[in-house]
């Protein structure tokens, strides 16, 4: 009768500590209870007091789902991949109405393999990689290939922050689905042998008012793709809207204290330069910020008309000669497929994200290549000793020191030859482009570095 009393006094604590700590378990360490199995038919098992999941040859991306929505949560679970690439859904859904049922949604990464992305997001279904790991590398480690992984996934408002074995990986801001499914990947494997595993166990949630959140960091980097929005964390590592999506407070035109009377033009949050005017062939002239700026941190969106060239331009001079151009270090904006400036300069140092004429950007993979119509996430970042790296969709594509023997090499074989000191001030504003083409861009935000 004591035994007994006792285990009643430990299992009442038990549930008391589960209660009081707020987490819900998703998988009761024996069945399948709670899940459904979507898309592919690979096999789903319990064993040992952990889901396992085995590939299948032929089959397609294999789902096993909650059968319950989450909007915001709080999600802990331990999985071991072996040298398996796999995923976690979450806020996914499975609609007739959408691909027959193909699962699309976000998925956190697991990835084993030495490329080293796991805790990222991919859009499965429809966007593809959202936040990979080039875009965090201090964080590509964090994987254990041989043994059991953590992961923590909080999905909150608009914001998605991840973790690896403790290691913060992602903090993602997007708001295209804000509820769905939870569900564990096993990947398809068209080519190659099934029997494949991954497992997985300790899968546990945290929704409403028992959620606990971790503080906000100031090292992992943030991708947002919600409309000229600072984050809180954006907002504690130091960020400020440069353009506020309604007017061009802030801006001014080349050696004036105000914009130009036309050719910009803030519609529905986004900045559009207007194409040249046909008749007369005149540009409406460059945009420059009112405020200067030393060493930065500079984001911004872009999107390109068909043919279309623009730039970013920083270490920006005004003379008197150029009345509508500024001078200065430029981030190409360019159609490379369309535009024959790209086939110009030297070994295509013209072309997208290349430092203007003087070194060329870094060759993407074709899946991280947008197409003209779609949004491009530009970086350009300026240390205060003088390490200039531009980036490219996550991924850096040219890194030099401005005012460097080499720099200074690059510039005398450069149309910029005989422009003394170029691209050297010691602080200047932010320029676009206006090239004659129509361009856009949205959610420029800076952070001053020192």
């Amino acid at each position: 009768m004591i035994k007994k009393c006792w285990l009643f006094v430990l299992l009442s604590i038990s549930i008391s500590a589960g209660a009081q700590n707020g987490w819900k378990n998703l998988f009761d360490g024996k069945t399948l209870k709670g899940w459904k199995q979507l898309n592919g038919k690979a096999k789903y098992n319990v064993v040992n007091g952990a889901i396992v999941g085995t590939t299948v040859t032929g089959e397609p991306n294999s789902f096993l789902a909650t059968t319950e929505d989450y909007g915001d949560f709080i999600l802990e679970l331990e999985l071991k991949a072996g040298n398996m690439n796999s995923g976690i859904q979450i806020r996914s859904q499975s609609l007739p109405e959408y691909k027959n049922g193909k699962v699309h949604g976000y998925q956190v990464e697991i990835d084993p393999s030495d490329r080293g992305w796991s805790g990222g997001i991919f859009d499965e279904g429809r966007r593809d990689w959202m936040y990979h790991g080039e875009m965090n590398p201090s964080s590509k480690k964090a994987f254990n290939t041989t043994g059991w992984n953590k992961y923590r996934i909080e999905a909150i408002g608009p914001v998605i922050r991840t973790w690896v074995n403790g290691i913060p990986v992602t903090y993602m801001v997007d708001d295209l689905t804000l509820k769905g499914f939870i569900a564990l990947q096993v990947h398809s494997v068209k080519q190659r042998a099934g029997g494949a595993q991954i497992q997985w166990k300790n899968v546990r949630i945290q929704t409403g008012a028992a959620m606990k959140p971790r503080p906000l960091d100031t090292s992992t980097p943030v991708a947002n793709y919600t409309l000229n929005t600072i984050s809180p964390q954006e907002k504690a590592q130091g960020f400020r809207l440069l353009f506020n999506g309604k007017d061009l407070s802030g801006w001014r035109a080349v050696l004036k204290q105000t914009p130009t009377e036309k050719g910009w033009e803030a519609e529905e949050g986004l900045l559009h330069i207007l194409p040249a005017d046909t008749a007369s062939k005149s540009k409406y002239g460059d945009l420059l910020t009112v405020n200067q700026f030393k060493a930065f941190e500079l984001n911004f969106d872009f999107k390109l008309t068909e043919g279309a060239n623009s730039g970013v331009k920083y270490f920006v001079t005004e003379s008197p000669s150029s009345q509508r151009a500024g001078l200065g270090l430029e981030y190409q904006i360019l159609d490379d497929e369309r535009h024959l400036d790209a086939k110009m300069g030297t070994v295509g140092n013209r072309t997208m994200s290349s430092l203007y004429d003087l070194i060329p950007a870094d060759t993407l993979g074709p899946r991280f290549k947008k197409k003209v119509g779609d949004w491009n996430q530009g970086k350009i970042i300026v240390h205060p000793n003088n390490l200039v790296q531009h980036w490219l969709n996550g991924f850096k594509v040219v890194e030099y020191v401005r005012g460097s023997n080499i720099y200074r090499a690059l510039v005398a074989h450069s149309k910029f030859a005989d422009k003394k000191d170029y691209g050297l001030a010691q602080q200047a504003p932010i320029l676009l482009q206006d090239h004659g083409n129509s361009v856009y861009y949205k959610n420029i935000k800076i952070k001053e570095l020192k």
